[in-house]
Order: C-alpha cells, then structure tokens, then sequence
C-alpha cells in the first residue's frame, strides 16, 4: 500500500521470489598472473590508470575530441593515411567481423590465405555473409609467396584476398610487400589481418596496398581487450558505399558507425549509433600515446631484439622454434614441444608455481607446440629471461631438460 492509501501499481512489486538470498562472493581479487602466452598480454600499467579515470558521455565534446586523437594516432601506428580509422566497440573479432559484414557482398568472391587458425575463421565468416569462399592453403606455419598468391588471383579472380599478417596460431609472419597492388591489378580488395602485429612489428598499410586491415588491443598495444582497430582504404570504402543492399550485421554497420564516428565531413553533426565503451576508449588512447611516445622504429626494434635474444636462450635449453626465422614473428613465438613432453603438463606447472601464463598449440599444432607472447610492455628482456627460466624447471621436472654447453 503506498502512503497516500492508494494500492501500489503491480509493476513496482518489491517482494523477493524464490531467489531470496542475495550471492556473497566477497572483494574481487584475480590471481597475478605474468601473461606471456597469445593473448592477453599484461596491459600497461598507465594504461590501466587511464581506465580508471571518471567517465563522460560517449557525445560529450570532450569525449569525440578524445576519438579524434584515438584516429590520429591508429593511423601513425598502422601508417596509413585512411580516413576511415576508427576503434570497433569489441574485440579483435568484432573488428574482423566487420571487415566481413561491410565489405562482402552475396556471391562475391572471397579467397583467403589459411595457413593456422583465424584464415578458417575468415571462411566461416565469409560464408555467413553470402560470399563464395576459396581456401589457399599451406601447411601451419609457413607463408604464401608472392607468387603463389599471384597465380591464385588469376585462377579465381576474387573481388576480396584475406591474409592473416601476423598468425597467433602458428607465430608466422606473412610479408605484404606488393601484394596490395597485384591485388589492384586484379579489381580485389586486399583485407589484413594485424591482430597481433599491430605496434609490435612493421606495418606499412598505405604502402603495401592494403584496403582494409583490423587488429586488437591486447597485444602489443598493452591494453585490455574490448576495443579493436580498423581501417577501410578509399576503394574499401566506396565499395562499401556503392552496396545496393543493407550491411547485414546492424552493431557493425560502419555506414551507420561513421556518422557517429566520423560524421558528415568537417565538422559536420555527428549521429548516435551506440553506446562507445568510455573506459576502454581510455585505455586504447593511453596505449596508443605510449607507442607514439616510444616511436614505432624503436618500439619495432625493441621487439626484435628481446625476440632475437629469447630465441638464443631457448637453444641454450634444448628447444626449437616452429617457424624458420626468416618469417618468425617478433612478438609471438612458437616453441616445439619435445619428444615425450607433456605439454599441458608443463603449462598447468607454470601457471600454479610461477603465476606465469603461456599458450598452448592450436589446431594442427595443439600438443607439439607453445605459444609464447613477448608483446608490448612485456617485450623485456627480464621477462623472456623469465620465461626461459620457467621452462628450464619446467622440462627439469619432467626428466627433459637439455641444456647446451
């Protein structure tokens, strides 16, 4: 009964159900962990203090401003001079999802270089949007020669080539010199997949030729997943743009997300299409202004060198690479796993004794490869030390350690 006598409308019905008792579960406390596997990383720690500073409304002046510097600097990172550069409210796989959704149209050809595991997810998604996929494959961890993809696009005359640039199944790393614009020769778009390259290792996205490229946070960036970077050239727009029908995917309409975004030129009234992630949005913008800070040349170099020095540690104690270092991956390493190890074994024995995370093998390479990430601020040589360190006890425990003089 309210106060004035009235009978309380049924739909401010205060009594509990069956559910009465409110959940305990106490103050959030997750363990320390050292993320040295695919992803995540460990994020900045100026980055996780941007997260923290008190939200503003996702059209409040100061907040498009701060989208403005986001684009700014996406650009520097990837080099390119894209108009359309924007962070995509998801992870890397909203972003690669929306390379898909935007740029596929039914019964489009869409040939796709699957050489680990995300080429397939690219097929799976192509598929959905109505596109008639083509595999060009190679067995995990080797690359496609120009060549190669040469002959493939005169074969099937696609209207998109998807290439997974930095491969987190397999630490592979696919070169892109050239092949933007045999792409053009052939009226294709080229799609880039930069999940974990972006930052880590060079990228040239004008100067290869590639139309459209998308990445994620958690990586080399150093900051927690949730937001992830994309680019559409101007072919990769106007082909968007030209689409007779409707993107069929309404969260990820970038038609609809540039008038928020983007707006409608300089200066232009901008509309609302969602609800930004405000918090993450700090996040990435402190992680990109770090990278600025640092230079790409020598953020680039700073990955090379820890990467080069924890690959002559891993001989030290017996273990291979998977990948020939020609094509080798900076950033993310896989390591074989020895006859007789047991690789899950060894994982569980890291992250309960050390409270240090590394990935196992995917796919074709699950049991006989790590995954080990030395991405953004975990690129350290007291990190791969570390881990080498880790893994030595690792093998010892199993009776597998082979330490060269």
């Amino acid at each position: 009964m309210a106060a004035n006598g009235k009978a309380e409308s049924p739909m401010y019905d205060y009594t509990l159900d069956a559910i009465a008792d409110a959940p305990s579960k106490g103050v959030l406390n997750p363990p320390p962990r050292l993320l040295c596997g695919p992803g995540p990383g460990n994020a900045h720690p100026r980055v996780l203090s941007a997260m923290s500073l008190p939200e503003i409304g996702h059209l409040d002046p100061a907040f498009l401003s701060m989208m403005e510097d986001i684009k700014e600097m996406l650009r520097y990172v990837w080099q390119t001079n894209n108009a359309f550069t924007v962070p995509v409210s998801g992870t890397g796989s909203a972003a690669m999802e929306a390379c898909v959704a935007n740029l596929v149209e039914v019964g489009d050809k869409m040939l796709v270089g699957c050489n680990g595991y995300f080429g397939p997810r690219l097929i799976d998604m192509g598929d959905r949007y109505g596109a008639e996929c083509i595999e060009m494959k190679k067995p995990w961890g080797e690359v496609f020669s120009y060549e190669e993809i040469k002959a493939a696009l005169e074969e099937h005359k696609p209207k998109i080539l998807g290439l997974v640039h930095a491969e987190t199944s397999t630490g592979a790393c696919q070169p892109l010199e050239g092949i933007g614009q045999l792409c053009h020769e052939y009226d294709c778009l080229l799609i880039a997949d930069c999940v974990t390259s972006i930052s880590g290792v060079p990228c040239h996205l004008d100067k290869w030729g590639v139309d459209a490229a998308y990445a994620g946070t958690q990586k080399c960036l150093s900051c927690p997943p949730g937001v992830s970077p994309l680019t559409f050239s101007q072919r990769a727009m106007d082909k968007l743009m030209a689409r007779p029908d409707k993107v069929k995917n309404w969260y990820l309409d970038m038609k609809m997300v540039a008038s928020y975004l983007v707006g409608s030129g300089a200066g232009g009234a901008r509309s609302y299409h969602h609800t930004a992630p405000i918090s993450m949005c700090y996040g990435i913008r402190e992680a990109l202004n770090i990278a600025c800070e640092e230079g790409l040349e020598a953020r680039w170099k700073r990955h090379r060198e820890v990467a080069e020095f924890f690959w002559v540690e891993l001989e030290k104690i017996g273990l291979e690479c998977h990948v020939s270092k020609e094509y080798r991956l900076p950033s993310l390493t896989t390591v074989k796993v020895p006859e007789g190890v047991d690789s899950k074994k060894l994982t569980k024995l890291l992250l309960d004794k050390y409270q240090m995370e590394i990935g196992n093998g995917l796919g074709d390479l699950a049991g006989k490869v790590w995954r080990i990430g030395l991405m953004g601020y975990n690129s350290r040589f007291d990190v791969a030390m570390t881990v080498v360190a880790a893994l030595k006890d690792g093998l010892s425990q199993q009776g597998k350690l082979n330490v060269k003089a």
